[in-house]
């Protein structure tokens, strides 16, 4: 069934009830995140952490980083809602940031195979790094990540689509239809923290202002290609020059409880 035809409109943060609440769940997850951070130090791929360890943690960083994101399409949302609004709300964002979580697990495993392949080389380390930010480069300029910021920035027609759907999952259906494109989107933006470490707190901070900025602002998609070309410039670097591979490459040998350079 096709979603009917209807104005697209570009979420925008707006200062509703709902959006305050998501800001302020952001905040708190900001909070935990840079705590757990500043107690684990970074380091290259899962710093010794067991899978039930890790899933934790990366929820609620996603949390962190993503309500912001979700809140004005959580706002647009909220205007197809009739009755239950509180309710129907939070399954939607509930729904969404377990889409973001699930995604955990496949990030876990890949950061256990940099474990396994870089071993004590300091120089894999570097030339996965290189690869893994060449890689979200590309990415970002791709036709496919295009389309999925479309739809992430105009997403009012599947939302009134599913507002005429019935039963008590609709919420769960359409947070999981909408996290399915924005993980489209942002996949490789996730990716970056095989280079750079995944609790690296610089770059969380930085790849979700990217998030943001490419799903409410008008030029939201050049950002994005931007960005791209940058992610390219620095895996050049980090191939070039042993400087920079250093500054923001965590090392085998990083020692627990610190923080690198670029995770402050």
């Amino acid at each position: 069934m096709n979603a009917p035809a209807a104005p697209l409109e570009r979420p925008a943060l707006r200062w509703s009830p709902s959006t305050i609440a998501l800001l302020a769940a952001a905040a708190l997850a900001w909070t935990g995140v840079i705590a757990y951070a500043r107690e684990m130090g970074n380091g290259p791929g899962t710093m010794g952490l067991s899978v039930r360890e890790f899933m934790p943690m990366w929820g609620g960083m996603m949390a962190a980083m993503m309500l912001p994101a979700v809140a004005p399409v959580a706002t647009l949302y909220a205007r197809t809602i009739k009755t239950s609004r509180t309710v129907r709300l939070a399954l939607f964002v509930a729904g969404y940031l377990v889409a973001w979580t699930v995604v955990g697990f496949p990030a876990y495993y890949v950061l256990r195979a940099v474990d396994h392949f870089a071993a004590d080389s300091d120089t894999a380390l570097r030339n996965i790094a290189a690869l893994t930010l060449v890689a979200a480069g590309v990415y970002q300029l791709s036709p496919l990540k295009s389309r999925c910021l479309r739809h992430c920035r105009s997403p009012l027609a599947q939302l009134l689509h599913y507002g005429n759907v019935k039963g008590p999952l609709r919420d769960l259906k359409v947070a999981l239809h909408h996290a399915g494109y924005c993980l489209g989107c942002c996949w490789a933006l996730m990716a970056l923290f095989v280079a750079f470490g995944v609790m690296n707190v610089w770059v969380m901070i930085g790849l979700a202002a990217i998030v943001l900025a490419e799903k409410v602002l008008r030029s939201g998609d050049a950002i994005g290609r931007i960005a791209g070309l940058g992610f390219i410039v620095v895996a050049a670097l980090v191939m070039a020059s042993p400087s920079v591979a250093d500054a923001l490459v965590p090392t085998m040998d990083s020692p627990p409880g610190t923080m690198m350079l670029i995770a402050g």
